[in-house]
């Protein structure tokens, strides 16, 4: 729903001593009753609450048709004031089209769309547009497509199906202002190719990346939503270089903040159907693409079973491989940074745990001491099941942590300072005991 900004309210002058007199004596002229046209009461009414919906109309917005109206109001015709106001209220939506770029709305609607088209617009369909581009809400839609009916039926531009009092007046005049006038703002289209071929281009710049992502927090949420989808296709589509996967990653980054439930939904529905319909190269895509955007915890459990599965294999590989000191940190640090994404699913925790416990009390060799900062932050994040876990672990032969431990020398010593990491306050009762041993 639109917000009103207060701004001051305008002062209209007094009914003219004239007016009404002047009414009474034409329908005495004409010999007509008086209740053909509106009475005094409605007439002093609609004045008085005029200059409350006028307050609301940007001054700029304040041309011809609402002088018109005012003078319409004036004197009880409300049938002609709600024409003039209608049609404002349409210019005013017509206008925020064109600010929105008509090329841009003809890439949207895939068919020609000039400044005929949108002058050739019916009401209805100008509507219908507008909430397409998101320049009103579906509750403004319905509201004003009720008041285009009620125009259509009982205003001066087609003939009445009856008459139309001061509150009815009001309440149509307060629904053009709320949804169409009072916002005068109007989002700007991104054009779809340009983006596109900007993101698909050679590698982005800061200032490059920082003026598509402005645009993009410019244009409309549904205009938004569906970019990011397609850069989201972009990233997954193997036949993709390289650049173009790293400036999709440099887009969605810089617009994660504002990442909406809805964005999310449709990004969750897309790497599903890459699942449902087999496509694995773009579902692994996918799934490093959540990843590198810190959203794996948007994935079902068995997904991010998949991803930290596969992370704590690989360092465990390169840990007894050769040269393991000098390739251990970049994997221990990736590990770290998908921990930090959400709770590790329950099913790879314990060679979770058990991985990083070996790998930080070393092997014959010693510990990559580079590595060590990540190895104590994953650490001091355990969880209580998890410190269960790595002291039972301690205890037994019957895993490579528990056989290096209870091989003494050093690697107890180094299990010692990583239980040191470890708050007492976290250890649960059932691994006290064997925790008191190991630190005594």
């Amino acid at each position: 729903m639109n917000k009103l900004i207060v701004r001051e309210m305008p002062t209209l002058p007094s009914l003219p001593a004239a007016v009404l007199p002047a009414i009474e004596q034409l329908v005495q002229t004409l010999g007509i009753p008086r209740n053909a046209l509106a009475s005094a009461e409605e007439i002093e009414y609609a004045w008085r609450d005029l200059p409350r919906e006028l307050r609301e109309i940007p001054v700029e917005l304040r041309g011809e048709l609402i002088a018109r109206m005012c003078v319409a109001v004036s004197t009880g015709l409300f049938d002609g004031a709600m024409n003039y106001i209608w049609n404002a209220a349409i210019l005013h939506l017509r206008d925020k089209i064109r600010v929105f770029g008509l090329p841009v709305v003809a890439q949207i609607r895939q068919g020609d769309f000039e400044e005929k088209h949108l002058l050739e617009l019916q009401d209805s369909r100008l509507l219908e547009l507008c909430l397409k581009l998101n320049i009103i809400d579906e509750d403004g839609f319905f509201f004003l497509d009720q008041c285009r009916d009620v125009r259509n039926n009982f205003s001066a531009a087609h003939p009445t199906l009856g008459k139309v009092n001061d509150r009815e007046f009001t309440a149509f005049l307060n629904r053009c202002v709320r949804y169409a006038l009072a916002d005068s703002a109007s989002p700007r289209g991104v054009d779809i190719g340009s983006f596109i071929s900007a993101v698909k281009g050679s590698r982005f710049n800061n200032n490059q990346c920082g003026i598509w992502v402005q645009r993009l927090i410019e244009t409309h949420g549904a205009q938004r939503q569906m970019l990011i989808t397609m850069v989201h296709g972009i990233y997954c589509d193997p036949n993709t270089p390289e650049q173009a996967r790293l400036n999709s990653l440099d887009i969605c980054n810089g617009l994660i903040g504002s990442f909406t439930a809805s964005i999310k939904s449709e990004l969750i529905n897309s790497h599903t159907e890459y699942v449902a319909k087999g496509y694995q190269d773009r579902h692994a895509a996918s799934l490093q693409f959540f990843e590198k955007l810190g959203l794996l915890s948007l994935l079902n459990e068995s997904e991010q079973h998949h991803v930290f599965s596969r992370a704590v294999e690989r360092l465990w590989n390169v840990h007894n491989g050769m040269n393991n000191f000098y390739n251990e940190p970049a994997f221990a640090e990736r590990l770290l940074e998908l921990s930090m994404q959400g709770a590790i699913p329950e099913t790879v925790q314990e060679e979770y745990v058990q991985t990083i416990g070996c790998c930080r009390v070393g092997n014959g060799y010693g510990v990559s001491n580079a590595a060590i900062k990540y190895y104590d932050q994953m650490v001091q994040n355990f969880s209580p099941r998890e410190i269960t876990t790595l002291i039972q672990s301690a205890t037994s032969n019957n895993n490579p942590l528990g056989r290096r431990v209870l091989a003494g020398s050093s690697y107890r010593n180094n299990f010692k300072i990583l239980l040191g990491l470890v708050d007492s306050a976290s250890v649960p009762n059932i691994v006290s005991a064997a925790y008191a041993q190991f630190i005594r």
